[in-house]
């Protein structure tokens, strides 16, 4: 901020907020380049499967459609009644959607045997013991 100089055109008290969403804005378009000259969209959909395919899209859709909402916060526009409202709600479900599968892939699987066996050594009874071995013991 020091050595900056503040235009007259907006007020002084937003001047640090401005300052911080430029470069915020500068950070992001420094990851969107790399991101796009790393591996082409269709080398890196190649590599994934359906479900991260599917997630990868789905970010991405949610994620430029932000920042159009971010835009058009910008420029004034009322994005309550702006269409971009509702994709951002679309996008959101699929999202969702998308992470669930992922949250059932990583849940732990029932074993069917494992509550059966439970329940056999708990109701296991031993044998009863033979008359003529309680015999031979009783005369020792």
């Amino acid at each position: 901020m020091a050595g900056e100089e503040i235009n007259e055109d907006y007020p002084v008290e937003i001047h640090e907020y401005l300052s911080k969403f430029e470069n915020s804005t500068g950070v992001v378009d420094e990851m969107l380049k790399t991101m796009m000259m790393s591996v082409s969209r269709n080398e890196l959909l190649q590599k994934l499967d359906p479900l991260e395919q599917a997630k990868v899209d789905s970010v991405s859709a949610y994620t430029f459609n932000s920042m159009f909402w971010v835009y058009l916060a910008s420029q004034g526009v009322d994005r309550k009644e702006h269409p971009v409202k509702q994709e951002l709600e679309g996008i959101g479900v699929y999202v969702n959607r998308a992470q669930e599968i992922t949250d059932k892939k990583k849940a732990g699987k029932l074993d069917r045997g494992v509550p059966s066996r439970f329940v056999k050594t708990a109701l296991w009874e031993p044998k009863p013991k033979s008359a003529s071995k309680v015999a031979n013991k009783g005369k020792s």
